[in-house]
């Protein structure tokens, strides 16, 4: 006999259907799934829909498991319940979800790199919040390496690099979906050994070719050329970017005046166009290195020194400063990549004796040496140097 405990809208309530029951949510970037089970006894005639709906009254209606709730806030905390309906009326609501909190999903991109065989036109990417292997994301408008990244938190965009007609080129990609990069214009100069920082609006790419001092600026939400931003204080190649909201970091590189490694970090205010100020120093005067960063503190990891180094120094962003050792990589590497979420750096491929596949990581709040956080694609079979990274969560947007 049916239990009939009735719901509470509708003009015959006690012919309404039984509550959902095991809702469970699943957070997204401004968004939850809701997943749950119908209810077995459905009243006296079938279900017509179901309503989820958050504890601050925002819902989402459907026939069947799981629905999405849409145009929540990312950073706050929510819990959710599921109401049946049929002809007669809506069911009780369900019991309250556990609670959850919707962020932007901290997907990382890979651009280019090269092989044994050449130049790689790939994209790559993974979810820095859980260690493993990256994935297919689609292709380069042209195989490159050695390029620049910045992304937003919906748009990554490769900038430049090695290739017959890859020096001034940029394209783009919309992080959360996957599919082929399409042109985003052009920069003012050849970028060869760049290097890209910036916030959720602007990108700011350091050309690097010929030792010079230019650095771009890109309004990422709109496609279009290069506009100067500024200069650094050495004319230089090879060094690597990371970002607050409000500050772009430049550290390491080679220099041709004077002539060696630098050991010298820079920073630009995003907002406003201009020269670089000097921040400190590194721990080691070092090219070819990658960087990450949270929104508050900035790693810089390997790159060469006489040889392949394995080092980390980090520094706090808003203070100007000398950097500080956080401990080693895996193994010695270079020509790497490096990117971020507000709570993890990863460090992606490079030259570690040989190229290689690998992708390290580290807790970016506390110090300490890095662990194997999996492997990069490489259709060739081989390894992946040279290569650029990027995330939808870096410290320029976290």
């Amino acid at each position: 006999m049916p239990r009939r405990t009735g719901g509470f809208i509708g003009h015959r309530g006690l012919q309404a259907p039984d509550s959902p029951t095991a809702v469970t949510p699943t957070a997204g970037n401004t968004q939850v799934s809701v997943a749950f089970t119908a209810p077995s006894d459905v009243g006296d005639d079938a279900i017509t829909a179901f309503v989820a709906t958050t504890n601050d009254g925002f819902g989402a209606t459907g026939s069947s498991s799981p629905l999405t709730i849409t145009s929540l806030t990312n950073g706050t905390n929510y819990t959710v319940r599921v109401f049946a309906i049929n002809d007669y009326g809506t069911s009780a609501p369900s019991d309250a979800s556990v609670s959850f909190t919707p962020a932007l999903d901290p997907r990382a991109l890979v651009f280019g790199g090269s092989d044994n065989n050449g130049n790689l036109d790939t994209i790559q990417y993974f979810s820095i919040s859980t260690t493993g292997n990256s994935s297919d994301f689609g292709n380069l408008t042209q195989a490159c390496r050695s390029s620049a990244a910045v992304a937003s938190s919906t748009r990554g965009v490769r900038a430049g690099g090695i290739a017959p007609n890859a020096d001034e080129t940029m394209d783009y990609v919309t992080i959360a979906s996957t599919g082929n990069a399409t042109d985003f214009g052009d920069l003012t100069g050849n970028l060869i050994y760049g290097a890209g920082a910036g916030n959720n609006t602007r990108g700011l790419i350091q050309l690097g070719e010929s030792y010079t001092q230019a650095v771009d600026y890109i309004t990422i939400a709109s496609a279009g050329n290069g506009t100067d931003f500024g200069d650094r204080g050495l004319p230089i190649s090879y060094g690597a970017g990371c970002a607050s909201p409000t500050r772009a970091i430049f550290g390491g590189g080679y220099s041709n005046n004077p002539a060696g490694n630098s050991n010298v970090i820079e920073y630009f205010t995003i907002a406003n166009t201009g020269n670089a100020t000097d921040f400190g120093d590194s721990t080691q005067a070092r090219y070819s290195l990658s960087a990450a960063s949270s929104s508050t503190r900035g790693l810089f990891s390997g790159g060469i020194v006489s040889g392949y180094s394995n080092i980390i120094d980090y520094i706090t962003i808003a203070n100007t400063g000398n950097a500080t050792d956080f401990g080693d990589l895996t193994a010695a590497t270079g020509n790497h990549g490096g990117t971020s979420s507000s709570t993890r750096a990863v460090f992606v491929g490079g030259i570690a004796g040989s190229p290689t596949v690998k992708i390290d990581y580290v807790t970016i709040s506390s110090t300490g040496n890095a662990s194997d956080f999996g492997d990069l694609l490489n259709p060739n079979g081989g390894a992946c140097a040279e290569t650029c990274a990027t995330s939808a969560v870096h410290g320029g947007i976290a």
